[in-house]
């Protein structure tokens, strides 16, 4: 009666479990799913406030300095921007592509570049101090210049890394937007309009790219100037197929050409590109088969074949 009892509970422990686990499994992809859209949501709400704010300060001090806000660590910036020239101009176009938008962010990448290096160098001549051995001089120079060089390197590093991978997930997602938009933009959408319902419908397949997409349409909004915006959309992008579509609808509201039709030939070409790709991908498979063939399958198919033959010369 005891065995049976105990049989009844383990049952119910395991059913419970297993109605909680699927519970999770179900809920947690809606929970992730809306918190993307809250973090999108609230990204694109602050850049709209920043944009008003921008205008207001305009309105209400023409032509003088705006007031001590949030934009004060951007004003710092600035300062430092005209001291270092190109430079500061690159590394805020960096932490922007990186998807870094605080004002201070190239301010703290600079002044890291700059303390990192000195902070290992401090913490490998206090190694090299402390330890039992005595380390010749041109070693200790050696592993010197390497912390130096490890410390000045490793913010870009970090930097690039980050913009690899937001550049390829918006490449990656990049053509199934643009296909969405020219459905809207034939369909009578506007622009703006088009923009702003795309970012929320890529919201759940590729936060980054809702996001960026996103602070478009808010700029294109609040902004007078198009231009201005799709430029700045180029600029955060970086590189790829997104960039090239800044570009192409620039050059349209230029010379003139319908929206609708420069959006028709970009996502031509991003489907010849993408066809382009996946031939490339399909020739470039057989050399990299070869190697794993030569070292996982061919010995195992000459003791198939073999191993019989071996052991009948053996019992010979």
């Amino acid at each position: 009666m005891f065995d049976g009892e105990m049989a009844d509970t383990v049952i119910i422990i395991l059913s419970a479990l297993a109605a909680a686990g699927s519970f999770a499994a179900f809920a947690l992809p809606l929970l992730n799913r809306s918190e993307k859209k809250e973090r999108y949501q609230s990204i694109i709400e602050k850049r709209r406030k920043d944009l008003f704010e921008q205008a207001k300060d305009k309105i209400n001090n023409p032509g003088g300095e705006a007031e001590m806000t949030a934009q004060q660590s951007m004003a710092i910036f600035f300062k430092v921007e005209k001291i270092m020239g190109s430079m500061g101009e690159k590394v805020r176009d960096q932490m922007l592509q990186a998807g870094i938008r605080s004002p201070t962010a190239p301010l703290k990448f600079i002044v890291a570049s700059i303390v990192l290096p000195l902070v290992l160098m401090v913490f490998s001549m206090i190694i090299i101090s402390s330890g039992e051995e005595e380390v010749d001089s041109s070693t200790a120079l050696l592993i010197l210049g390497g912390a130096v060089l490890i410390g000045y390197k490793l913010p870009s590093i970090i930097i690039k890394n980050q913009i690899q991978k937001r550049s390829e997930e918006i490449n990656l997602s990049f053509p199934d937007a643009l296909d969405m938009m020219l459905i809207c933009v034939q369909g009578g959408i506007g622009l703006e309009q088009t923009v702003a319902r795309i970012a929320e419908e890529m919201a759940e397949m590729s936060e980054t790219l809702a996001e960026e997409l996103g602070i478009l349409s808010a700029e294109m909004a609040m902004l007078n100037d198009r231009r201005a915006a799709l430029m700045d959309f180029a600029r955060r992008v970086g590189s790829g197929a997104a960039k090239s579509f800044a570009t192409a609808l620039v050059q349209a509201e230029q010379y003139g050409t319908p929206v609708s039709k420069a959006m028709k030939v970009m996502s031509e070409e991003l489907r010849d590109s993408r066809m382009q790709a996946a031939e490339e991908k399909a020739l470039s498979l057989p050399p990299k088969l070869t190697v794993p063939m030569i070292v996982f399958f061919l010995p195992v198919l000459f003791i198939v074949i073999l191993g019989p033959a071996i052991l009948q010369f053996m019992e010979m």
